[in-house]
Formats: structure tokens, C-alpha cells, sequence
């Protein structure tokens, strides 16, 4: 099978695509024939070898695919052979075939075809579990939700959006505010030309916001820990900026804030019923008409590097996907 093969860590570089032997399927997982494959901020970090849980090279990247089942090795699977799907994975998803535990493989709705479903289960399952399981998201809260144009930030407005909050998203410039308008987004902030402290103070007339979905560290972190609302949910999703914040206790001690640790793929481990719930919901959106997943652009498996090039860029709004099948 043709394959996406990181050689050498150092986020790009190391990449090529070439022949790569199928993977075998141990029991508890299906082998999917792999029609398009999502690109996250996460593939970069394991390719740099920065990532929580480390590969060594050579190795396949990708953490979500959608397709279709060849083969399953499991007692009561949730699909069946031909069944289109998407999945998570532990890697190999930049390639022709893949393989993924039962446990997180999803049929698809009629109306979710394979570029939409293969940009869909991290961050979508990480917006809906973060929101409605950490962060404890209730109807007519007020949400912000930094980095809101990206694939990780603009799922978080929809999701948030769904679930009744007053959404107030930050972005860089007015046309990535423009596309978290697009998803329902109530209040918008240019976090390259206004303060976002302030205005996020002056929206919720200073009181600040409920709960802070930030996905991108660095000097916005800094700003939410001084705009969110007494016993404030602060969820720390990732570090998009490069910059990891360091918490100055005694905030969240006088503005009785909670500051929230969140890596979505741990639950697929701790809470795989409540995953699954939350994959529940989110299709039953999607296939009345309630989501509408933005990708923004699509490469070829030998244009994978520069799909990488154009997410570190940080220039792309919405999620970019690899087509695995011509």
C-alpha cells in the first residue's frame, strides 16, 4: 500500500510517501480501506518527537481516517465489513489501509461523506467531551473560545453553540473572525488588533466568561486567566502559540477559578462508553442538518508535507485533509 513514512523526527523533513507493507489486525480492531485522512496540530508534535506518547521512525503518521471496513477482529463489533466509517487511531492513518480499535470506530450518517468524516472525530470529539464533560458546559453560559478559525477552535463554536451557550471568539484578523461567524459564533474578538482581556470583560459587562476553551496558550492564556468569571472552567486544550503558560496560583485561588487539564485521548482509555455518547450526539447533529464541518482545503498523500507546511503556517481556517484514494 502506498503510505505517508516519517523517517527522521523533525516535523516535516522526515517525510515521504512510498510503498509500506499493510498493517496486521490483532483482535479488538477492523482494518479500514482509507478514503481521506485528517490533519492535526498533534501529527506535528510526533513527528518533531514531542508528542506525550513518543514513536520512534520509521513510522506512519495520522490519528483519524474514515473509510470503509475489510476486516474485522472483534466479538460484537459496532460495524460491518463495508460499512463506510470514521475512526481515531494510535497512528498510520497517511495511508491506503489502516487499522483501529473497535472501540473507536463510528458509522457514518448517509449524509457525511468521507472529506468531511475524516476531518471530524479528534476535533469534534475533543470540543464536544471537552465542553460537555470537562468543562461542564451549561445552556446560557457564556463561552470563549480562543483560536476559534482553526480545526481544534472552530468545532468548539459549534458544539458550544449547539449546547446554548453566548459563544465570544477570539481569532487573528478579520477574515478567520468572519469563518467563526460562520459557525454561529455570537460575539467576535481580532486578537491581532484588540485586547482581548478588555473586550471580553466589555461583552460579558464585567463579570467575564463561564468557561475559556484554549486551544492556544501563550499571551491569550494570560488574558483568560484575567477575564473569566468567578468560579470560572478555564480548559487547556493545547499550545498552537509554541508558548506554554505557567499558572499563577493565587488567581485561581481569589477568583475561585478552575483550571482544567484536557487530552481528549485519554478518555478513549478512561471513559469509552462517555466517548462513545458523545460521538452519539454529535452524528445525530450532523445528520439533522445541525453541524456543518468546515474543510478548507485537501492535498494528495504525495503533497502530505505540504499540508503540514500550510497547519504550521497557521494561515489555514477550518481542517485540512489528505485524500488517501484517487
Amino acid at each position: 500500500m502506498r503510505a505517508v513514512v516519517c523517517r527522521s523526527l523533525g516535523i516535516a523533513q522526515g517525510l515521504a510517501c512510498e510503498e509500506w507493507p499493510s498493517p496486521a489486525v490483532p483482535e479488538g480492531f477492523v482494518r479500514i480501506a482509507v478514503h481521506a485522512a485528517g490533519v492535526n496540530f498533534a501529527d506535528t508534535l510526533v513527528m518533531a518527537g514531542r508528542y506525550q506518547d513518543k514513536i520512534e521512525p520509521p513510522f506512519v503518521p495520522g490519528f483519524e481516517v474514515a473509510g470503509v471496513v475489510t476486516e474485522i477482529k472483534a466479538t460484537a463489533p459496532p460495524c460491518r465489513i463495508g460499512d463506510r466509517v470514521m475512526a481515531m487511531t494510535r497512528s498510520g492513518g497517511f495511508a491506503e489501509e489502516c487499522v483501529a480499535r473497535i472501540s473507536d470506530v463510528f458509522v457514518l450518517p448517509e449524509n457525511m461523506d468521507f472529506i468531511q468524516a475524516a476531518g471530524f472525530p479528534i476535533t469534534y470529539g475533543t470540543a464536544h467531551y471537552g465542553l460537555a464533560t470537562r468543562a461542564r458546559l451549561r445552556s446560557g453560559e457564556t463561552l470563549v473560545v480562543h483560536g476559534a478559525a482553526g480545526g481544534a477552535g472552530l468545532t468548539a463554536v459549534a458544539c458550544g453553540v449547539l449546547m446554548g451557550a453566548t459563544v465570544i471568539a477570539t481569532a487573528s484578523g478579520t477574515d478567520k473572525c468572519a469563518v467563526a461567524a460562520g459557525q454561529g459564533a455570537h460575539h467576535l474578538i481580532d486578537s491581532r488588533n484588540e485586547n482581548v482581556r478588555d473586550r471580553i470583560l466589555d461583552l460579558t459587562e464585567g463579570r467575564g466568561a463561564d468557561v475559556i476553551y484554549d486551544p492556544v496558550g501563550g499571551a491569550l492564556f494570560d488574558a483568560s486567566l484575567h477575564a473569566i468569571a468567578p468560579n470560572g472552567r478555564l480548559v487547556v486544550v493545547g499550545f498552537a502559540s509554541g508558548q506554554i503558560p505557567q499558572i499563577p496560583a493565587n488567581i485561581l485561588m481569589v477568583k475561585n477559578v478552575s483550571c482544567i487539564g484536557f487530552n481528549f485521548n485519554a478518555y478513549r482509555t478512561l471513559d469509552p462508553a462517555g466517548v462513545r455518547a458523545a460521538f452519539a450526539e454529535l452524528l445525530a447533529w450532523h445528520e439533522a442538518g445541525r453541524l456543518r464541518p468546515h474543510v478548507r482545503r485537501t492535498f494528495t498523500l504525495a503533497k502530505a508535507r505540504r499540508a503540514i507546511e500550510t497547519l504550521l503556517a497557521r494561515g489555514a481556517t477550518g481542517k485540512l485533509v489528505l485524500v488517501c484514494r484517487e
